[in-house]
């Protein structure tokens, strides 16, 4: 009887037992788990804010050499790539004996000789005006670094004062250039006009080079009677390059001439440092790969290195720019994936005592990375990156702290 008894209530504590525990484990099946999700650090650091396009490198001045006078052209054995001295011979002319009769011809030399004229004293006034510019630029810059040598000044100012000489030196030599071009035309219209008129009749026209550079393209190779104004050669100087960038008229109004530039992505393994030397003034439409209408301006930027660092780039290559546009110093910066709109105001959620808590936040200046926070947030708070439906205000987070950018 006694074991019976044993029996039954054991039964019954062990039922007892087995319904609790279902109940528990009912009761933990509603309780919340916690929301795993990646959260990143709110940081004080210098944010960096650039306008990133892809470039295209060019010769700064290029030359076509054309025909001057109707003309035999003798076969040209120069080739793509080749390198001229100044007044290195490229090609010969003899011009056509019927043609000496064409008064239209001899009005056309005639007016190509004024023109040259015309050009040539144009150059002569860039050339005044380029050392005129040159002058006050050195004057600024003595300036400059005396004052830097005090501490009377910033650095972004005396590297500024400095880009701002080379920059007029090279608008000089770039002058006297364009001057020696300007002669160089100039003798051969004068040549072209002299063969016509009867005088040295027979004798080959010689068209030589006039500055140092490099033969970029050969447009007439085979001997044979061209028109006068056919282009023959484009010479250049390969180590005077810039990078044309076309920016969305957005951006171009927050570039500023003289701002630091990098060069990334042209087949070297280091960034190439780079100045805006100038923005155009007028834009032009162009269409995305989405189709959507846009207007770009094209920014021109000077490589800053030495030439050697960057002597394998050349005329029309691809490059990736990057010009900053503000550099603003210890800022306060989040995570850009940790931010999301809502109600037309930015929004964040922030972990606090282990939920999460959704506040408004003042957005600033941004990168692709991060974004300047102005109000809402301090240095040090944690906040959830790419945020999904399950997160909201209150619910209990499981953080994993991402990789660090």
């Amino acid at each position: 009887m006694d074991q019976r008894k044993r029996r039954r209530i054991l039964g019954r504590v062990v039922t007892t037992a087995v319904l609790i525990g279902a109940a528990v484990l009912i009761g933990l099946g509603f309780v919340p788990k916690p929301v795993p999700v990646t959260v990143g650090k709110v940081e004080r650091r210098t944010l960096e804010v650039t306008v990133d396009e892809p470039g295209k490198t060019r010769i700064r001045t290029k030359y076509i050499i054309s025909a001057p006078v109707l003309g035999e052209l003798s076969r040209i054995d120069l080739r793509a790539g080749d390198v001229v001295e100044v007044n290195q011979l490229l090609a010969q002319i003899s011009p056509v004996a019927p043609m000496l009769l064409d008064e239209r011809t001899r009005a056309e030399a005639s007016a190509r000789v004024a023109v040259a004229q015309a050009n040539v004293a144009r150059s002569q006034s860039s050339i005044k005006r380029a050392e005129a510019a040159q002058s006050f630029a050195r004057d600024q810059a003595e300036r400059t670094r005396k004052l830097h040598a005090e501490s009377g000044t910033s650095q972004q100012a005396y590297e500024q004062s400095e880009y701002q000489l080379r920059s007029a030196q090279d608008d000089l030599a770039s002058s006297q250039l364009s001057e020696k071009v300007a002669a160089n035309e100039l003798e051969a219209a004068k040549a072209a006009l002299a063969s016509m008129s009867g005088k040295n009749a027979g004798t080959r026209l010689t068209l030589s080079a006039p500055v140092r550079g490099q033969v970029l393209k050969v447009y007439q190779e085979s001997a044979g009677v061209v028109q006068a104004g056919t282009p023959l050669l484009e010479i250049g100087d390969p180590r005077a390059l810039e990078v044309v960038v076309d920016v969305l008229s957005s951006d171009a109004v927050r570039i500023e001439v003289g701002a630091v530039a990098r060069i990334e992505r042209w087949g070297g393994d280091y960034p190439l440092a780079a100045r805006v030397r100038s923005k155009q003034p007028s834009a032009f439409t162009t269409r995305s790969a989405l189709g959507v209408e846009e207007q770009r301006v094209p920014v021109l930027l000077d490589i800053v290195e030495a030439p050697v660092r960057w002597a394998s780039l050349g005329d029309g290559y691809r490059v990736e720019a990057h010009i900053r546009v503000a550099n603003l110093e210890g800022a306060v910066v989040s995570p850009a994936a940790a931010l999301f709109r809502d109600e037309g105001s930015w929004h964040t959620f922030v972990v606090r005592a282990g939920k999460a808590e959704k506040i408004q936040v003042q957005a600033g200046a941004r990168t692709p990375d991060w974004v300047e926070v102005k109000q809402g947030l301090s240095a040090g708070e944690q906040v959830v990156l790419y945020p999904s439906d399950q997160v909201a205000s209150g619910v209990q987070l499981a953080p994993q702290a991402a990789a660090r950018q």
